[in-house]
């Protein structure tokens, strides 16, 4: 390189050497501005720790208790399918307690006294071991019942010292009678101890939520200081607008006092429940806890050195649980309740109903398995007086009568007995032992009769002889029945397609399989007598029971062509709006199919058929329901059986009224069952006209223009 090239390399060289040196002082002050402000966002949360908040922190830091603690949540409500509230909640205001971590049972002793001689509180229904823990939690007491225990009191059968819980239920066994006489005082302090004691520490326990006056709410607000933990909030309980309305298949929920149920309590704590969580005890409160749980709140804990609270701050509200929506109308379910008790009295009013325990009926949409009503009224055994039975509609049995032959007569197609619209001869059946069976029509004749006219008349032969040709024979007169005992599963096993003697699949739980008589021999192995003529009550309906939301199960499977659905009485889940009041739909509950009769289409046009004649036939059981708002198709029913005379201890002789049907005939849109207990007759035709005004009524209410 010459002399001249490498002067101008140099020059180069010192200007860019002199330009990346004027860069960095800038970077170097960029650097120093940022470490700047952090010094002083340090030096200002300093100075909040240490001079505006000293006291608040020295404590928190001298005790180390800083904790979240969750808050109960009130439940979802319930609604009918037009949204009028079934069960909702009411606020209510509330003396509550808060347990510091450190409590022993003489503090919650003690605080217990003070806050009974600021409130009025009712006691509480305590047991022995209840009273007998609030004067052990005296120390003076407890070292009184201590020294009763004798040597081998405090040791194990093998010789080993007994752990502190087993000593101590030692000594609450040493407690005496006179020293738990407590009066109303002490009553009241020891539900209080109950209550606190029961519950976790930092976990807020309601002390009174009924008729808390202004002047406690005050006297609270004055002693919150003295009384570490006592605050006034507010709390719920379950509402009921409609009163008596279905209430019996809503379900209940627990109190706080009652928390979780015992028998179920290793489960919900599993759940993350406390043991003084209100949850559903029975039926939808309990089916539908998951959904109508709401979501609890949080509040920050603070305590001193000491374990005492020293503030409570809500971190996040509470959240009310989802909505239900019912498949029931309340205005409907009103109008047949109506209906029932108005013909149910009619029954009462002409002497007929004197050993009846009620009536019920439930009325479903075929095509879904919705639960458009049930009801059920049982009169009580004291007043006379109908009250709600709605859960008698799954939960209670009666036979039947004819109202299932319709099942027989499938039960004939599914094993080969009969075919088409096949005729068989309705004549008494004798026998060789001298019983004889007859249809309630015909006790004389011998009248041919195809299946559809067997279902009109209601022939009790056409299904015995269905029943002998399960059993492997025709009748001859003067037989004896075949010792064979599988006609039982024949007939039961086509009548569990239609839902008679099997669950249901009803959305509530507890519901009844019905009353199945399934001992046929004595304790010998020996057949019982008349065991074989039972198969053939059977098959007329007279010999088992079915609920009458199964009944309505069945016909609903027949008015649809063989498509078992389960009944539901839940729509659907719902949200909750701005205000708390019903949101936005969640989940439908979509229609669930038990089971199909399949391939029998041309049978079900038969029985269809058989059913309508029932209404519209010349000699047809059921004429009374021409005329209806809508074409009626319908079996009746009536099943011999007794009841008692609670005066004088006798069997009376009575029957249980049933009917079953749809309309409309060609397009089934609502299936109804009625069920009228043990009535003297059935001359009033009183399940009949239920029938006809739940069909009316029905029509009236959902084809509204």
């Amino acid at each position: 390189m010459n002399q001249r090239n490498k002067g101008k390399f140099l020059s180069s060289k010192n200007k860019q050497t002199k330009k990346t040196k004027s860069h960095v002082p800038i970077r170097l002050d960029i650097l120093f501005f940022i470490v700047f402000i952090l010094f002083t966002m340090l030096i200002v949360k300093l100075s909040d720790l240490q001079i505006k908040n000293q006291e608040k922190y020295k404590n928190i830091v001298a005790s180390g208790q800083k904790k979240i603690v969750e808050e109960n949540a009130p439940r979802g409500y319930i609604y009918d399918s037009k949204g009028n509230i079934l069960v909702g909640n009411k606020a209510t205001q509330a003396i509550l307690f808060t347990r510091s971590a450190g409590m022993n049972a003489n503090d919650i002793r003690k605080v217990s006294q003070d806050i009974v001689k600021l409130i009025d509180i009712e006691p509480d229904k305590l047991t022995e071991r209840d009273k007998k823990d609030y004067w052990l939690a005296n120390p003076d007491n407890l070292a009184k019942a201590q020294k009763r225990l004798t040597v081998s009191d405090k040791v194990s059968s093998n010789g080993q010292e007994l752990s502190n819980s087993d000593l101590y239920a030692k000594t609450v066994d040493k407690v005496n009678d006179d020293e738990i006489n407590f009066d109303e005082q002490q009553m009241k302090e020891a539900s209080v101890f109950k209550r606190i004691n029961s519950a976790a520490a930092l976990q807020p326990v309601t002390i009174k939520n009924d008729n808390v006056t202004p002047e406690e709410i005050a006297k609270v607000g004055e002693n919150t200081a003295a009384i570490s933990g006592l605050s006034a909030g507010t709390d719920w309980k379950r509402d009921y607008p409609e009163k008596d309305q279905i209430r019996s298949i809503l379900g209940t929920v627990s109190t706080e006092k009652q928390g979780l149920p015992e028998d179920e309590i290793d489960e919900y704590l599993k759940k993350g429940y406390q043991r003084n969580d209100r949850v559903g005890l029975s039926y939808l409160e309990k089916s539908y806890e998951d959904t109508l749980k709401g979501k609890k709140g949080q509040s920050e804990v603070v305590t001193d050195k000491n374990q005492k609270i020293v503030s409570k701050t809500e971190v996040k509200a509470s959240e009310k649980g989802d909505n239900l929506m019912l498949t029931i109308n309340l205005d409907f379910q009103r109008k047949v309740e109506e209906i029932a008790k108005r013909q149910f009295e009619s029954l009462e009013q002409a002497g007929k109903a004197t050993y009846s325990p009620g009536v019920y009926v439930v009325v479903t949409d075929p095509n879904n398995g919705d639960v458009l009503s049930m009801v059920g009224l049982s009169k009580d055994p004291d007043t006379g007086e109908l009250i709600d039975d709605s859960l008698g509609t799954i939960n209670k049995a009666f036979v039947p009568g004819s109202s299932i032959k319709a099942a027989t007569v499938m039960a004939g197609y599914e094993n080969g007995i009969i075919k088409g619209n096949q005729t068989m001869v309705d004549e008494p059946l004798v026998f060789s032992d001298g019983t004889t069976k007859s249809s309630l029509f015909n006790h004389y004749s011998s009248i041919p009769l195809t299946t559809e006219q067997a279902l009109e008349v209601s022939s009790n032969v056409y299904m015995m002889r269905i029943a002998l040709g399960m059993m492997g024979v025709e009748y001859s007169p003067g037989m004896s029945l075949p010792m064979d005992i599988s006609v039982f599963d024949k007939l039961r096993k086509t009548y569990e397609e239609f839902g008679l003697g099997t669950k249901t699949g009803i959305d509530i739980p507890q519901e009844s399989v019905g009353v199945l008589n399934t001992n046929y021999k004595d304790k010998n192995g020996n057949f019982l007598p008349g065991i074989m003529a039972n198969a053939l009550d059977l098959s007329f309906g007279n010999y088992e029971a079915y609920t009458p939301m199964q009944l309505a199960q069945y016909v609903s499977t027949i008015a649809n062509g063989g498509t078992r659905y389960a009944p539901h009485v839940v729509k659907g889940i719902y949200g909750n709006g701005d205000n708390g009041d019903l949101g936005k739909e969640k989940e439908l509950i979509e229609p669930k199919v038990m089971n199909k009769i399949e391939g029998k289409e041309n049978e079900f046009e038969i029985i269809q058929e058989g059913m309508y004649q029932v209404v519209n036939g010349s000699m047809g059981t059921g004429t009374v329901l021409q005329g209806a708002s809508l074409p009626i198709a319908a079996k009746t029913g009536t099943a011999e059986t007794f009841a008692v005379d609670p005066k004088t201890n006798k069997t009376i002789s009575v029957i249980n009224s049933t009917i079953v049907g749809y309309a409309p005939y060609n397009d089934p849109k609502v299936a109804v069952s009625v069920m009228i207990p043990q009535i003297s007759d059935d001359d009033m035709a009183t399940n009949r006209l239920i029938l006809k005004e739940v069909i009316n009524a029905y029509n009236e209410e959902y084809n509204k223009q």
